[in-house]
């Protein structure tokens, strides 16, 4: 429970998913946490006080993360709720499955906007917000070292995230935050299921050595380690959870 005591973590996305149990995990370490939502604020409220049940505190803050206002907002909410911020975790994404014949300008524009501008932005507010010894956890996808048909603007802006990730880990380690990317496989979630039939959810779950697909526990696990003092002498990296997935 004591890892995270004292700490204040924002994790985008986190009304439902791999967010959500992000902000679960980060809260049983001792963390408060702010559960960013971009429309639900039932489901985020719901996991507010799952995390207030654990005894510990947590605010609902919305927040769309492809607008910089809302993510500027976003942190000065925080900051006057709880006085400071450690954590950023960039959940938060969206996915568009077409041939690269069939993405129109308005797709292309919609996943940037919320995978690339949304990290890049909730980044720069981080760079002038976190407390020395902060932690920035970004969200790439394995996908990135796939080929997989469909999937190209996605895989697009998850490279740009791994080298932006990079790059802050230089830039930001004079203040002793580590920034570090996460790469989930095919993971069993609203999201990654919407859109596939069951034969292609099977086929994608068989690209792990374990034969399944990935729990939301499998990815909030290791963020919680990043986010902890264990972690410190890790930074600039992208790892790959995924089993195996290959």
């Amino acid at each position: 429970m004591a890892a995270l005591t004292g700490k204040v973590a924002i994790v985008t996305g986190a009304s439902r998913g791999i967010g959500r149990a992000i902000a679960l995990t980060l809260a049983s370490k001792g963390a408060s946490v702010v559960v960013n939502y971009a429309g639900n604020a039932t489901k985020a409220q719901e996991v507010v006080a799952e995390i207030e049940n654990l005894g510990v505190q947590a605010i609902s803050l919305q927040a769309d993360v492809s607008n910089i206002s809302d993510i500027q907002h976003l942190f000065q909410k925080t900051i006057a709720h709880f006085g400071k911020v450690d954590i950023l975790v960039n959940n938060a994404g969206t996915i568009v499955y077409k041939p690269i014949t069939e993405i129109t300008e308005a797709d292309f524009d919609k996943i940037f906007a919320v995978n690339v501008k949304g990290t890049y932005f909730a980044c720069q507010q981080a760079a002038q917000h976190l407390a020395t010894g902060g932690r920035i956890i970004n969200f790439s996808s394995s996908t990135t070292a796939m080929m997989l048909p469909t999937y190209s603007a996605y895989a697009a802006t998850k490279g740009a995230v791994e080298q932006l990730t990079r790059v802050l880990a230089k830039e930001l380690g004079n203040k002793e935050i580590t920034v570090n990317a996460i790469s989930p496989g095919p993971t069993d979630t609203e999201l990654f299921r919407e859109g596939k039939s069951q034969e292609q959810i099977n086929r994608l779950a068989q690209m792990s050595a374990f034969n399944k697909l990935g729990d939301v526990q499998d990815i909030a696990d290791v963020v919680a380690f990043l986010a902890s003092d264990e972690a410190r002498w890790i930074t600039g990296q992208n790892i790959r959870v995924n089993g195996g997935a290959a």
